[in-house]
């Protein structure tokens, strides 16, 4: 967005006197400037307060290119404190800008906070969403795109057209009232429909060229359910998932879990006319459906009939699906060397890890955690409580590495690893449905995942040779799934469940990847415009 010149000024001084440290100077910089409002949308028509960034809903798309630095200032004109967290941009060295309660102090009402990112050596297709309470069920995400560098090669012709296509499960009701039902510790009902880019059942279409291959952009931004993603009579051709180029593999439909991205190549070879992109739950007793048009620009006829039907509750074949998608060895990342030339099947690992997730009643309500812990928000973020050696805010060690096998309880929990560290951590997943975990600041391999209990063998089936490397998982009802990560990103870095109620119910810790050294080579000191809270309330961040 373009900003005024005294706006730009500021921002570059910002920029000059306080960013030095975190990037060369030949890496540009992109500036954009959002407020944040509420507004009506009538998403599934009916009228609900949604949340809207400069007016739209969804939020605009951040483009980018590898290594760029993006200066977002972000308005809070709600009524309400406000985050926004950047779901796959790893934040190297600077976990102070992701955007979550653990590492950021919220924007107030009526107050703004300038967000300096960097997307270093990163690639591929991502997403934002507000971070606090429940907003994300009101709208406020957007698509991040991050365009490999012009000598970068890319495994695929440029195509005609590159589209964002957020899809997501969607309540009429608005975001506060979905929050009180938690805060009274009750389960949510079944969303009431599925959305494509903020719209209902054909209200968007994607316009195409005959002979021609477009690129799809696909994030799950909803809440809970996984969805799969078809589009009548065309094939969806994989090319990469959350920064990773894959091996073009060719699906008839892909199944997109909560809080996951995937990058299609579609070829519009079909006959003139519209078709049918469809979105539909996946796993659920009802399956709510929403659909798109995919309309050629000679179109001969609109869409007619039933939409074409999808997978609806069958495991196995989505499990078979998922072990399909692997990454392309000799294709270039965001650097010219190939993606095969790091060998992670061959670097022992130090740590075994393994979360399970905890369903329970504390107090008489509705709680979740992991390995027994119901994750409670403390007064002060994490991240500034670490930095300012605030006593009593978390305690390291308060989750266990293993489950335990006791009964839920709340803390504040905090795991410690060491950087530099390469982890296997273990998703065990006993209960009947498919959950879908994030890591914050990383990017992981994905070795194995199978049904039942994982034990040591299991380790037999690993992929150790060209599993995908994302940063958003799935783990099947009853069943397990590992992966590898080296800890090479200091800082204090969330790991959750994608199940937004979950998640606010307490399915969440904290990892806290650890070096006594204050080297900015490992991690950047405090942003000098980081706003302080809680504890940490009339502190100093750094001198200029």
């Amino acid at each position: 967005m373009t900003l005024n010149l005294a706006a730009v000024g500021a921002l570059l001084l910002c920029v000059s006197t306080s960013l030095f440290h975190i990037t060369s100077a030949e890496d540009p910089y992109k500036f954009f400037n959002w407020n944040v409002t509420y507004g009506d949308i009538y998403p599934l028509g009916v009228r609900q307060r949604g949340i809207l960034i400069n007016g739209q809903f969804p939020g605009p798309d951040i483009h980018s290119v590898t290594n760029d630095n993006l200066i977002i200032n972000v308005f809070n004109s709600l009524n309400e404190p406000f985050l926004i967290s950047w779901n796959g941009i790893q934040q190297r060295r600077n976990s102070f800008e992701d955007g979550v309660s653990g590492t950021t102090c919220p924007i107030p009402p009526g107050r703004n906070f300038t967000y300096i990112l960097q997307v270093k050596d990163q690639i591929g297709s991502f997403y934002y969403f507000p971070s606090l309470a429940f907003q994300k069920a009101a709208g406020g995400f957007g698509g991040i795109r991050i365009l490999s560098r012009p000598r970068i090669p890319v495994p695929f012709p440029e195509p005609a057209g590159d589209y964002t296509v957020l899809i997501g499960d969607w309540y009429k009701s608005n975001h506060t009232t979905l929050k009180a039902h938690l805060d009274k510790g009750k389960k949510l009902p079944i969303p009431d429909g599925v959305l494509i880019n903020g719209r209902g059942p054909n209200g968007l279409s994607f316009n195409v060229e005959q002979r021609k291959t477009y690129r799809l952009r696909i994030s799950n931004v909803g809440l809970q359910h996984s969805l799969n993603f078809r589009i009548q009579n065309h094939k969806l051709k994989l090319v990469e998932v959350e920064g990773t180029h894959t091996l073009q593999t060719t699906y008839s439909s892909l199944d997109v879990h909560v809080g996951q991205s995937y990058s299609v190549l579609v070829t519009a070879d079909q006959p003139s006319q519209d078709y049918y992109v469809v979105a539909s739950t996946r796993f659920s007793s009802k399956i709510p459906t929403t659909t798109a048009v995919l309309r050629y620009s000679n179109s001969a006829g609109a869409v007619s009939g039933p939409p074409p039907g999808g997978p609806t509750i069958q495991v196995d074949w989505s499990l078979n699906q998922a072990r399909s998608i692997r990454t392309n060895l000799t294709a270039s990342g965001p650097r010219p060397n190939p993606q095969g030339s790091y060998h992670y099947g061959l670097i022992n690992t130090t740590k075994t890890i393994i979360l399970a997730s905890s369903p329970g009643q504390v107090n008489g309500k509705q709680r979740y955690g992991i390995n027994s812990v119901s994750y409670v928000v403390p007064d002060t973020p994490l991240k500034l409580a670490d930095y300012f050696k605030i006593s009593g805010v978390f305690r390291v060690g308060s989750i266990s590495e293993r489950p335990t096998g006791g009964g839920l309880y709340l803390d504040t929990s905090v795991m410690q690893a060491d950087y530099r560290s390469f982890v296997e951590i273990v998703f065990q997943n006993n209960e009947n449905i498919v959950q879908s975990y994030h890591l914050d600041g990383y990017s992981f391999f994905v070795v194995g995942m199978d049904g039942g209990q994982w034990t040591t063998s299991s380790r037999n089936g690993y992929n150790l040779r060209d599993a995908v490397a994302r940063c958003a998982i799935q783990v099947y009802p009853y069943s397990w799934t590992a992966i590898y990560v080296a800890l090479d990103n200091v800082g204090m870095w969330n790991l959750r469940t994608e199940f937004w109620a979950r998640q606010y119910l307490g399915q969440q810790f904290y990892l806290r990847v650890y070096t006594a050294s204050t080297s900015i080579r490992d991690e950047f000191p405090i942003p000098k415009n980081a706003r302080l809270c809680g504890r940490a309330s009339g502190r100093h961040t750094r001198p200029l």
